[in-house]
């Protein structure tokens, strides 16, 4: 829904060469290819060609990669984790590889839909902090910091079709130092794009299932061109799916393509993606609309007439501020609806974005080593809402509000080591400067009996605009990193530092900030270290400091309030970014198909800023940001991998956070007892676990994700039960006339679990039940036939 509510705050896809001839040289050229928001929502191989020059590795992973379920960072001096593309592959087809993530220690993944990516409801975090606080990149690429109207990047979902997603690297702590980021309080995550195949070769994937789901996947590999040249793949990706409750679709085509050419002691590499995503809402819930109307209550979108009388209702009524348009109808909703908010006629995120990058890169273990790369990101979007509280010059009760988005990113980054002695030094930097455009406007409709405009479709020609404003970001970043190694104990030194510089200016001001703010902080140390002993076992720990810039937008951060309150912040508020201290220590064992983690963390989380609202939240004053006090967390992560024999293995892991806020907050002269609260949708325990098998023709996954009790009010007066969702798959392989296909089932929520997904999706507030609640998805089931040629 889109309302004024102000927050407080087991195998890969297959692919095979056209020539039958060219599967005898797979092994001897593997190489060749080595590689809350303030504002409501809105195979076998061609024959060996000369090597070409590997693919940098971003981190060290472990000897025997290919044979893990995850990878618990061997080596590292940090909590990390790695997945590969089987991770991906083995569940739904057009899954978000967030949701793949969801299994590794302390990560909270949420979502109401049956592939975790329903943008709108999409909510992943890290030890309790937020997506808005966490650093996402694609092949170095920033994506932002995960919000669902995203100032600054894209989902990851929209970046790039997941089965072409090769890796994804998840940092617990603070992240990664030499990630495109500057809002990495609470981890980063970042994921890397599959090369081309070395061999000629066409995948074609195609999945039908529950609520009319239809999924299909296509990949062209050119494979090697001539004696050690370029190598190219492009790929189209579509999906389009019914709600699983009430009426509307969501729809997605995306086309990605990346090349790659080796040029000498270095490789070209060139990347394209495109995506036009247009998901029509859920609506969101309170308890108490639960406990009335129940967990399928949507959006009516099958009956305008009633969302008309519903708007003239409340109008009449004067619970909307609208003129009455027709006293006739009366002041009472119409059962079995209590207000206006109950259901909404439609809502829906448009979005459309292009993302293109190219670069030069130098193997990962080369005496010097680095890469630099130029990128750039255009993005056109719209999160829309028909809403009763403003009428349409027509007279009818109802008209289309947007929030619209317009991103033009541009950016450079790169980074230079060499070893020298004992020592690996490198040095890296990052450059961008972000032109974004929003606005607030209002499209009529001209009809009460018949909606003239659809939720799917980008609106023109607006009544009114209630404000539009430009703002610029302009970010540099540098790091310096040090590995030491000394024998059996490897030492990780260094530090990074950014300026970021928010600028805002109106075009339509409608009461909202304009002028320039900057986070400058050139020194945020790193420090960590590993000891091996014997072949099997290793300890590391680490410290590391980092701190959050502002981001620029009329929805969130320091330019969405007024003139008076943003002054305000520069001169008697003080506003500071808010910052992280993390500390880690832990243990990992890795030996004869073994693989165990133990770590333990403490995080001090300081100049914690909350967006507060001035007045009622549906009257849509801007919020006034401000710095309330500290968070403290401590937690436990455990994880053990074993392979059983036989084609069995297991996984399983869990995760303890106990995090708490430090200070009371004032909110209108009333003090707020949040001290000592549990942080909002944080569980304290994560259970997850998952039974493999993978011999022969056939292979399979039962997997479950236990989730205790989430609290969303900072008094911790209301909050969502504990959760245990179970997932299933189960396929065959088979090779006819050299050609192999594959069919695989896909189970979600499995035993139909009822329950919340989603929480925080309109903020969070002090105390009192809150329309701020997704519904889970029912059980769904998918078909997938996957063939390669």
């Amino acid at each position: 829904m889109r309302r004024f509510t102000l927050c407080l705050l087991a195998g890969a896809a297959l692919s095979w060469p056209l020539a039958a001839s060219a599967s005898a040289s797979a092994s001897a050229s593997a190489s060749a290819s080595a590689s809350a928001s303030a504002s409501a929502r809105d195979g076998a191989l061609a024959p060996t060609p000369a090597p070409a020059a590997p693919a940098p590795e971003a981190e060290p992973v472990a000897d025997d990669a290919g044979n893990d379920i995850i990878i618990v960072g061997k080596g590292q001096t940090r909590q990390v984790q790695q997945l590969g593309q089987a991770d991906i592959a083995i569940l739904a087809p057009g899954t978000s590889p967030l949701k793949a993530i969801a299994k590794l220690p302390n990560v909270n993944f949420q979502s109401a839909d049956a592939f975790g990516a329903y943008e709108w409801s999409q909510r992943v975090s890290i030890r309790s902090f937020n997506q808005n606080q966490i650093g996402f990149t694609l092949d170095g690429i920033p994506l932002g910091d995960g919000s669902y109207g995203n100032t600054n990047g894209l989902h990851i979902s929209r970046a790039i079709s997941s089965e072409n997603i090769g890796r994804t690297l998840v940092s617990q702590g603070s992240g990664s130092i030499g990630a495109q980021a500057t809002n990495n309080l609470g981890g980063t995550i970042e994921f890397f794009s599959s090369d081309p195949k070395p061999a000629t070769a066409l995948t074609l994937n195609g999945s039908y299932g529950s609520a009319n789901t239809v999924r299909a996947f296509g990949r062209f590999d050119t494979g090697v061109l001539g004696d050690n040249g370029p190598s190219a793949y492009v790929s189209y990706g579509f999906l389009d799916t019914d709600k699983w409750k009430g009426f509307g679709i969501q729809r997605q085509n995306q086309v990605n393509a990346k090349f790659v050419a080796p040029i000498g002691a270095v490789r070209l590499v060139g990347t394209f993606n495109y995506s036009d995503r247009r998901e029509q809402d859920y609506q969101d819930l309170s308890l108490d609309m639960i406990k009335r109307l129940g967990y399928r209550v949507d959006n009516i979108d099958d009956n305008f007439p009633l969302a008309v009388l519903i708007a003239d209702t409340g109008a009449n009524s004067g619970y909307t501020g609208a003129p009455k348009l027709n006293p006739a109808a009366g002041s009472v909703t119409p059962a079995p609806y209590a207000n206006a908010d109950d259901v909404y006629f439609d809502a829906a995120g448009l979005r459309q974005d292009y993302l293109a990058s190219l670069g030069v890169e130098t193997a990962k273990d080369a005496t010097v080593h680095g890469e630099l790369k130029a990128y750039y990101h255009a993005n056109h979007g719209q999160g829309l809402w028909f809403t009763p509280y403003v009428p349409s010059p027509s007279g009818v009760p109802i008209s289309v509000r947007t929030t619209e988005y317009d991103i033009h990113r541009k950016g450079v980054f790169g980074s230079l080591g060499t070893k020298l002695g004992f020592n690996d030094i490198t040095v890296g930097g990052w450059y961008e400067v972000n032109d974004f455009r929003q606005a607030r406007r209002f499209y009529a409709l001209d009809s009460r009996t018949a909606p003239s405009r659809s939720a799917r479709d980008f609106q023109y020609l607006p009544f009114a605009t209630q404000w539009y404003n430009t703002y610029q970001t302009d970010t540099v970043q540098y790091y310096v990193q040090d590995k030491i190694g000394l024998g059996d104990l490897t030492i990780d030194l260094g530090w990074k530092g950014f300026a970021v510089t928010n600028k805002a200016t109106p075009i339509v001001s409608g009461g909202l900030a304009s002028g320039r703010i900057q986070v400058k902080d050139f020194f945020q140390p790193h420090a960590g270290l590993n000891y091996r002993i014997g072949d099997a076992f290793e300890l590391f720990g680490d410290f590391t400091q980092v701190k959050r810039a502002f981001v620029s937008a009329a929805t969130s951060g320091p330019f969405a309030t007024t003139q008076a309150g943003f002054n305000a912040l520069l001169t008697t508020n003080k506003l500071k970014p808010e910052s992280s201290d993390t500390f880690e220590l832990g243990g990992r064992y890795h030996y004869r198909g073994v693989t165990a983690l133990l770590a333990g963390y403490y995080v001090d989380f300081s100049n914690r800023t909350l967006a507060q609202s001035v007045g009622a939240g549906i009257v849509g004053n801007p919020p006034i940001l401000s710095n309330v006090g500290s968070v403290r967390a401590y937690g436990l992560e455990t994880a053990l991998e074993a392979k059983l024999g036989y084609g069995f293995g297991v996984y399983g892991s869990y995760s303890y956070n106990d995090s708490t806020y430090r200070d009371n907050v004032t909110v209108g002269g009333v003090v707020q007892a949040i001290r000592g609260k549990q942080t909002v949708d944080t569980p304290k325990h994560l259970i997850k676990g998952e039974l493999t098998y993978d011999k022969g023709i056939f292979f399979g996954r039962v997997g479950a994700d236990y989730m205790s009790r989430r609290y969303f009010t900072y008094t911790n007066d209301q909050s969502v039960p504990g959760r245990v969702l179970v997932d299933a798959t189960i396929g065959a392989r088979v090779t006819i006339a050299d050609r192999k296909f594959e069919i695989q089932a896909n189970a979600t929520n499995l035993f139909d679990k009822t329950y919340v997904a989603t929480i925080g999706s309109n903020g969070f507030g002090y105390k009192g039940d809150n329309q701020t609640l997704l519904a889970g998805a029912p059980a769904q089931y998918f078909v997938t036939i996957k063939a390669g040629f």
